[in-house]
């Protein structure tokens, strides 16, 4: 489907790339952990933490998409954007 492109504006680019920085630093902290061998239950830690961030992040990701992307095309009368919603929804349970 052809949707218009959503421009970020520049608090909202550098909102998500400081997330993602955060997210990027927990993966590398536990490749670290796996190459020092470190205790597989702080290991599980750290990967439960790295996943809720994500998670967290994607939800703040679909909440603008929702509130802007979606919000614009069905205004424009493209109501099919609602099953495409509702696909990513799905894929994020």
């Amino acid at each position: 489907m052809d949707y218009k492109v959503r421009v970020r504006t520049e608090k909202e680019k550098k909102s998500y790339i400081t997330r993602l920085n955060k997210i990027s630093g927990q993966i590398n902290g536990i490749k670290n952990m796996m190459e020092e061998d470190r205790y597989c239950g702080d290991v599980l830690i750290q990967v439960s933490a790295a996943d809720k961030a994500l998670k967290s992040f994607a939800n703040v990701v679909l909440k603008n998409h929702l509130e802007t992307c979606v919000i614009n095309e069905i205004k424009s009368g493209n109501n099919k954007v609602i099953d495409e919603a509702m696909t990513l929804i799905k894929r994020l349970m």
